[in-house]
């Protein structure tokens, strides 16, 4: 019995050892918490005067219990998690178009190479007015209704009525579902005769091989700087933002390191493989830059591989991992901090609470710091230094950039901006090439020719104007004559994605782009480029 009794007593001691008291009475916290919780909804649920939906209950009390702790701890319900994890995993199920619903009508806007849809001879201009024998013309059509109708389980059958100009001849077409790729590299082409630019639109799962066939095809142009825009991209997978980063950095460089209470201290590394090792770098961003883009731009700064150029970033250092609860819901939790190989923290303070933090934007706009350099002021205490030519660099949230590009806001734009949420320029673009585009394909084989001599003409503003007044949008004179120019851009660059492709309507829309032409004239002079990467004087 003493025997037993020691055994006992050593198991015992060695739960303690391995399980500090601390962290024994966290867990019996825990556990009294949730005994109390389960007590109130059953009490709820039995004794409320009125009926009391428990599971709706127990959703906003997670919500509301997540907002306390941080900024990006989130809940996702059941029915949200394939859709929100759709974006990053890099594909969907379903027939492979582009579309838009304009008066009513299911349009076709573009075909997706390789897809369902293309290969059974569906084009662009095509209406879809039927599916599986059931009218979908005029009944008030949503979004949300079109991906429930063509969406579906790979090899799954469609059958579509589809009306096509010219003739408005009524064709059947049976299509059979398929995985369709969802692209995060927006474009991807050769600027000048050496400088390659790539813009990436979030780290997907996909991203890591979009990159690579993208730099393969810049390579065979003989590439000799890369202009890398992480402009709007809010971020997605850490792996794809370290293998990313892996394409410009040596052997055994540090990328990101995690950290967290809860967690310990992990380092990720590049390894000595990549496609753009050597050569110029300019990375672009901006405030809406956040996460894994943050990620790269911090180790491209901090290893002074590459020049920086626009905006601070987000200031989204927190990472989360997905935990299931019982249900098929999921919770993201935050469990560590990102940062930086020179040991910046990248989150921004949220010590003030979420509401404050989700109002940083504005904050930044009313300081001055979106419009002038000089109104952003750094904590000296949150001062780095970069780890091959000790440059000064900053912690404290987000990735400041080598060279301020400050933002456009003119008070003219505000009447282009009504005419763009009211999808005024996009829908006349619709109907220009709907009853142009046969014409335009003729008159214009290849995209240098449309981009060389297509030009838009006034009497195309004046139709937008007029369409604007027609939604109450009055004329604006001088904001109109300031921002005409670029109104006419954007309607060649949409026509350009619609007549040709996604590059194109880039190679149009970023010609003037003074971020990306600073950008080329950091890349022409080898001087300027190597001084920004050396210590200030």
């Amino acid at each position: 019995m003493q025997k037993i009794e020691k055994i006992v007593f050593s198991l015992l001691l060695a739960i303690l050892l391995i399980f500090p008291a601390s962290l024994v009475k966290a867990q019996n916290s825990v556990q009294q918490n949730q005994l109390k919780f389960g007590r109130l909804l059953r009490l709820v649920d039995g004794y409320y005067v009125d009926s009391a939906n428990v599971e709706k209950l127990t959703e906003k009390a997670i919500v509301s219990l997540l907002s306390e702790l941080d900024p990006h701890s989130t809940y996702i319900s059941k029915d949200e998690v394939d859709k929100m994890n759709e974006p990053l995993k890099g594909n969907f199920e379903g027939i492979g178009i582009s579309f838009n619903i304009y008066k009513d009508t299911l349009l076709v806007t573009t075909t997706i190479s390789g897809g369902p849809s293309e290969k059974v001879g569906l084009r662009a201009g095509d209406r879809i007015i039927e599916v599986n024998d059931t009218s979908i013309a005029g009944t008030g059509l949503k979004n949300s209704d079109v991906f429930r109708l063509l969406r579906g389980k790979k090899g799954t059958r469609v059958d579509l009525t589809v009306l096509r100009k010219p003739g408005n001849n009524l064709l059947d077409f049976t299509i059979i579902r398929d995985k369709i790729p969802i692209f995060s590299l927006d474009a991807s082409y050769m600027i000048d005769k050496y400088t390659g630019y790539i813009k990436l639109n979030k780290f997907a799962a996909t991203s890591t091989d979009e990159f690579l066939a993208a730099m393969k095809e810049l390579k065979n142009e003989n590439i000799e700087n890369l202009i890398l825009d992480l402009r709007g991209n809010t971020g997605g997978y850490l792996k794809t933002a370290i293998q990313i980063s892996d394409q410009f950095l040596n052997d055994r460089d540090l990328v990101v390191f995690t950290n967290g209470i809860n967690e310990p201290k992990r380092e990720y590394k590049a390894t000595s493989k990549g496609s753009f090792k050597t050569g110029n770098l300019v990375v672009l961003i901006d405030e809406n830059s956040a996460s894994a883009s943050e990620i790269v731009s911090g180790a491209i700064q901090d290893w002074d591989r590459g020049v920086i150029i626009g905006r601070r970033s987000f200031g989204k250092g927190l990472v989360q991992k997905p935990f299931m609860l019982t249900d098929g819901s999921v919770v993201r939790l935050t469990t560590a901090h990102y940062y930086t190989p020179s040991g910046r923290c990248i989150q921004k303070s949220y010590t003030d609470g979420v509401k404050e933090y989700r109002k940083d934007y504005l904050h930044r706009v009313e300081s001055g710091e979106m419009f002038s350099a000089d109104s952003i002021h750094f904590d000296e205490s949150q001062k780095y230094s970069t780890l091959v030519n000790g440059r000064s660099v900053f912690g404290g949230g987000g990735i400041m950039p080598d060279i301020f590009i400050p933002m456009d806001t003119s008070i003219h734009y505000q009447y282009v901006n009504r005419l763009r949420r009211k999808t005024i320029i996009y829908n006349f673009v619709l109907d220009y090439v709907d009853k142009n585009r046969d014409d335009l394909k003729s008159k214009y084989p290849e995209f240098e020719k449309f981009d060389k001599d297509f030009e838009v003409t006034t009497e195309m503003i004046n139709d937008i104007v007029a369409r604007g007044e027609k939604e109450d949008i009055e004329k604006d004179e001088e904001s109109l004559a300031f921002a005409e120019d670029n109104i006419k851009k954007e309607i060649k660059a949409i026509i350009a994605r619609d007549i040709f492709s996604r590059n194109d309507f880039y190679k149009v829309y970023y010609k003037d782009d003074e971020v990306i032409l600073k950008a080329l004239e950091v890349l022409e002079n080898q001087k300027e480029y190597n001084k920004l990467l050396l210590p200030a004087e």
